[in-house]
Order: structure tokens, then C-alpha cells, then sequence
């Protein structure tokens, strides 16, 4: 794969990475879901999944270039890069839509995350009622999750490691975003309080978690893929449309948290019509058929090419 690709596709990579970056900056976008309408999905998580032991025992005895293609090195770096740099550029953009204008930017991301259900739907060679019964229950569990309230925080290490290694399966599971998952586990106070302080064993706790939960949830993802795609992605699908509840634009506040620095917000969706303030209805809906459209011009492009 990597031979075959020229210095363009490295820029079309890193383009990917940054657009995975900014869904992760958006809380209830995975970043997985990105990479999946992206094309790299599989390709990424096949990549991850080379990081182990045999890998650096290559790198020993057959050298840092062999090393290197097994862990698909340039691809993984461009991709990182790209995604390093939407957190560095687009955070404050992100932040300030979030806050001035929400239902606008709430209505783009539906929309996209909408047409990524039909995406993913297209990928499964032939449904069957096992497909549509795990599709359904992907989507019922997806909507739970998303429906719950945050909970409050957690000292001990072990529960810290598990929801570094919980987010980050989160995060690369197309359908719900790690740092909503953190926020659920009341992990993300901890988390934040931890940066802010400096409190290195926190962080290694958490970092080390994160290690474990990418690396052997990638295993599991990639056998899944090898010996049951339809079924995976039967249940990535419901896991997508489920996680619509988190994304829709019109909500009524019911309680506000404060976590650290940052405020988090419990509501309930409401209708458009019975939103108590500007829907911005006709805008919203031009936004999300923008979002839902995007998709579709992205699978021609890739297809064209």
C-alpha cells in the first residue's frame, strides 16, 4: 500500500486526519466515523493492530525500514499529523460555533452523521434478518448511552485506567466520541484536573489505559472485520443512527454541571416547533442536507479516483 502511494495521497491522508480531528472536537462525533465514510477505517485499525511484539522483534533483526512498512508508518504519521493539527487549529473555532451557534453547527454534523448511516448501510454486502436484528440493537444501545446522565468522578487508578482504555475504544468505534464517554464515567473532571495540575500519575494511569484499550480493542475490531464484516458493520451502523440522539440540534436544558473549568450540560431534545427560542429552522435544515450531501460527494470523488 504504501509504495503504490504517491506524495498527493499523503496530502489527501493528512486532509482525512484533520477532518477525523475536528469530529473528535465535536462532544458526540467519533472520529471513527469519519475514517469509516473516509475510506481508512479499515486500513487504520489494521495499522494499529501491527503495533506489538513481533513488530519491534522485525525492527531488531530486519531493521528500522521493515519495521516501519509493517507498521504502515507513513500512512499512521500522516494521519496523526493531520489530526494533531484540526486539535491545534480548530478548537477555538469549534468552541466559539458551540457556543454562539449551536443548533447551526448541531444541524451540520446531524446531517453528516445521518448520511454516514446510509454509507455504512451500503457497505454490507446483503442484509439479512441477523443483520437487522443487530442493527436494531446497535442503534437501542447507542441511544441509551448517549442518553445518559454524567456521572461523578472516581479516584482509584484502576477505574481511571479502565475509561482510558473505554474512551479510546470510543473513539475509534464509529458512533459515540471518547470524551462523551468520559464525561459519562465522570472521568473527564479527573482528567482535566490532572493537565491542569500536572499530576503525571494520573495521566501515565490514563495514557496507559488508553495503550491498552487502542491496542486490543484493534485486535478485536480487525478479527471481527476478517470473520464477520456484515455483522460488524450491521451493528457500527445502529451504533451510528443510536448516537443521532446526542447530535440533535433543538434541546431543553435541564440541569448544568460544572467539571473543572468546563460546564456540562444535561437536556432533553425538543421539537423544533416547541424550542424555546429561534429555531433558525430553515437554516438548520439547509446546513444539514449540506452535511448530509457531503458525504455523498466525498464516496463519488473516492469512487472517480
Amino acid at each position: 500500500m504504501e509504495s503504490l502511494r504517491k506524495p498527493i495521497d499523503y496530502v489527501v491522508i493528512a486532509l482525512k486526519g484533520m477532518a477525523m480531528g475536528i469530529a473528535e472536537l465535536v462532544p458526540g462525533v467519533s472520529a471513527g466515523t469519519i475514517a469509516f465514510v473516509a475510506g481508512i477505517y479499515e486500513e487504520f485499525i489494521s495499522s494499529i493492530n501491527n503495533i506489538d511484539l513481533k513488530s519491534f522483534r522485525i525492527w531488531k533483526e530486519e531493521g528500522f525500514a521493515s519495521f516501519w512498512k509493517r507498521l504502515n508508518g507513513n500512512f499512521m504519521i500522516t494521519l496523526l499529523v493531520g489530526m494533531a493539527l484540526a486539535v491545534l487549529s480548530f478548537t477555538k473555532l469549534i468552541r466559539w460555533l458551540l457556543e454562539n451557534e449551536p443548533i447551526l453547527i448541531w444541524s451540520f454534523f446531524f446531517g453528516l452523521v445521518a448520511a454516514s448511516v446510509v454509507f455504512v448501510a451500503k457497505a454490507i454486502d446483503r442484509w439479512k434478518l441477523i443483520h437487522a436484528l443487530l442493527f436494531l440493537l446497535g442503534a437501542s444501545l447507542a441511544y441509551y448511552i448517549t442518553g445518559l446522565p454524567p456521572s461523578e468522578s472516581s479516584g482509584s487508578l484502576m477505574f481511571l485506567f479502565l475509561s482510558g482504555a473505554l474512551a479510546i475504544c470510543a473513539t475509534i468505534l464509529p458512533g459515540i466520541s471518547g470524551s462523551f464517554v468520559l464525561v459519562l464515567l465522570g472521568a473527564y473532571k479527573t482528567l482535566i484536573d490532572a493537565l491542569d495540575e500536572k499530576d503525571f500519575k494520573i495521566l501515565i494511569t490514563m495514557a496507559l489505559g488508553i495503550l491498552f484499550g487502542i491496542l486490543g480493542f484493534s485486535k478485536i475490531l480487525k478479527w471481527m472485520f476478517q470473520h464477520y464484516r456484515n455483522i460488524t458493520l450491521a451493528v457500527l451502523t445502529g451504533f451510528i443512527l443510536g448516537s443521532l440522539n446526542k447530535i440533535w440540534p433543538w434541546k431543553r436544558v435541564l440541569q448544568t454541571k460544572t467539571i473543572g473549568k468546563k460546564s456540562i450540560v444535561i437536556d432533553e431534545n425538543v421539537s423544533p416547533f416547541s424550542f424555546d427560542g429561534d429555531p433558525q429552522l430553515i437554516s438548520a435544515l439547509i446546513l444539514a442536507v449540506i452535511g448530509f450531501s457531503l458525504i455523498f460527494i466525498l464516496e463519488r470523488a473516492a469512487s472517480k479516483k
